[in-house]
């Protein structure tokens, strides 16, 4: 059986916002959060620039909603790891894992606004 481990970030109120809305829009529901989250953290990760991505992360304000997820203990392994290699390019950055989070949702938004249509 898969262990969940639940986590919480605080998001700026227009991120939850547009966060809640692309969730519903592509199709998850609001059940589906932690789902849409851990895919955003997953394709994340994968991005080679994902550390300085992470500190642009680090310069948000105003962090006033709460989001809870669950994460299974593989993704959290990938997260643990992935904040040493953060930690590795800006050792003073304080909330790793909230800002890989945080960066992970805003990239997805991004991603999937700007994608270009295949001809």
């Amino acid at each position: 059986m898969n262990k969940k481990m639940m986590t919480s970030i605080k998001v700026q109120k227009l991120l939850h916002y547009k966060m809640q809305q692309r969730i519903i829009g592509d199709g998850y529901g609001m059940r589906g959060k932690s789902k849409w989250i851990i895919e955003a953290i997953e394709e994340f990760l994968q991005l080679p620039d994902f550390p300085s991505l992470a500190d642009i992360a680090d310069g948000m304000e105003q962090l006033t909603e709460m989001v809870s997820i669950r994460l299974s203990d593989e993704l959290a392994v990938k997260l643990d790891k992935a904040i040493v290699q953060v930690r590795l390019q800006y050792p003073t950055m304080e909330g790793v894992k909230s800002n890989l989070i945080r960066a992970s949702i805003l990239q997805r938004l991004i991603r999937a606004t700007t994608s270009v249509p295949e001809y």
